[in-house]
């Protein structure tokens, strides 16, 4: 399952952004680092469901389809709020950065208002600088990558020299751990210019360069501009997209729509993740407290931003950023179903190049082991297990196991 990380300072709105995905119940407050472990959840990421191309009516195991969008999960985790110096340890910052370490992809959450100082205490909206907050938070991620490299240093130098395996091999090996990829290492490699460079020989600003890029490559980070109902978020979100150029940004105000799903939770309203739009269902049934909440969040965020952001943010993590494709395997490429006679049962996230193999491995390990060939179920081609997958390929694994 794809994993992502919530990181930022403390304050900014992570944990609300968490429970609105989640619709959990994670402990929120104003106390600066009110989070003192991760929370761990399920969210859902957004896609077009291939029923409604096809024109057919799907019964999802692993998923779930509203109205011809299926709704996909992922793993979430909300870590508390980093502070400076916790890529040395500081505020147990060391445990938290070795469980971002772990995530596919990083949502940066940070309080677009300005609303938080430089400590991470609750301020007045525009005293804070949320560029330099974004800063702050970038650069304990790399000192902390920078760390971990070091470390690495001699035992690529020992494992070069007696496997006699190339450098992007050898740091590929080291750095498994952190989900990083021989293929990234090789561009770190190369966009640092030290591919070709005695590892014997780095020095800390070769390291430091180093893992600046591993970190980017491996952690492709979306910032959330959060809290775009409150006074100065639209000046400073003008400054962050500006500030960060070559980042993805993505205003968002997380609260409300954590307000909306709980009350679509209790049935007050009818509300879709991600859609510009809700509809209360009997308004005798609300107090005018939260008639007066659904009126804020309507005029405040929809009518302005059109959306609350979470979903989008989470959309685009995946498909954007990671550039993930959801395949759905069957076992009947007629009926396109299961053994059960569930129409389109799952859907699975797959990475831009991932193969039928891959696919099957991800189903199950021995399947992959025993897989013969795949099938287009939509047109009955013989597919090879190299066979790239597509977004929305709908295929079937041929096994030996399955031939018997």
């Amino acid at each position: 399952m794809i994993r992502i990380g919530i990181v930022g300072k403390t304050n900014t709105g992570k944990t609300t952004f968490f429970n609105a995905a989640t619709l959990q119940s994670a402990k929120i407050s104003t106390y600066p680092f009110t989070t003192k472990r991760p929370n761990v959840g399920i969210a859902q990421v957004q896609t077009l469901c291939a029923c409604r191309e096809l024109g057919v009516d799907d019964n999802p195991v692993n998923s779930t389809c509203i109205d011809g969008r299926r709704f996909i999960p992922v793993e979430l985790i909300d870590l508390p709020g980093l502070i400076k110096g916790a890529w040395a340890g500081k505020g147990l910052g060391n445990q938290f950065l070795n469980v971002a370490a772990q995530a596919d992809a990083l949502l940066h959450i940070v309080d677009a208002s300005g609303g938080v100082d430089a400590e991470g205490r609750i301020s007045k909206p525009g005293m804070g600088n949320p560029v330099l907050d974004i800063y702050d938070i970038e650069e304990e991620l790399v000192l902390w990558f920078a760390a971990t490299i070091q470390r690495t240093l001699k035992r690529v130098a020992k494992r070069m020299a007696k496997t006699r395996t190339i450098l992007e091999e050898a740091f590929g090996e080291e750095l498994t751990g952190l989900k990083v990829k021989p293929e990234q290492v090789r561009k770190a490699l190369e966009a640092a210019d030290l591919e070709s460079k005695d590892v014997n020989r780095w020095k800390q600003d070769d390291v430091r360069e180093f893992s600046q890029k591993i970190r980017t490559l491996s952690k492709p980070t979306l910032i959330i501009a959060n809290k775009m109902d409150v006074p100065f978020a639209d000046r400073y979100l003008g400054k962050i997209a500006e500030e960060f150029k070559g980042s993805a940004v993505v205003p968002c105000c997380s609260e409300a729509e954590l307000a909306l799903r709980r009350a679509e939770q209790k049935g007050f309203i009818e509300y879709v993740p991600g859609e510009e739009t809700f509809k209360v269902v009997d308004r005798s049934r609300l107090t005018k407290e939260q008639l007066w909440a659904l009126n804020y969040v309507q005029q405040r965020v929809l009518s302005k931003w059109l959306r609350t952001g979470v979903q989008f943010a989470l959309n685009m993590c995946v498909f954007k950023l990671l550039g993930m494709n959801s395949v759905y395997p069957v076992e009947n490429e007629k009926a396109l179903s299961d053994k059960k006679g569930h129409v389109l049962p799952d859907v699975f996230l797959v990475s831009p190049m991932a193969t039928a193999r891959e696919l099957a491995g991800q189903i199950h390990s021995d399947l992959a082991k025993t897989m013969l060939y795949a099938l287009d179920a939509r047109t009955g081609v013989r597919l090879p297990t190299d066979y790239v997958l597509r977004d929305r390929d709908i295929v079937k694994i041929v096994s030996t196991a399955r031939r018997k």
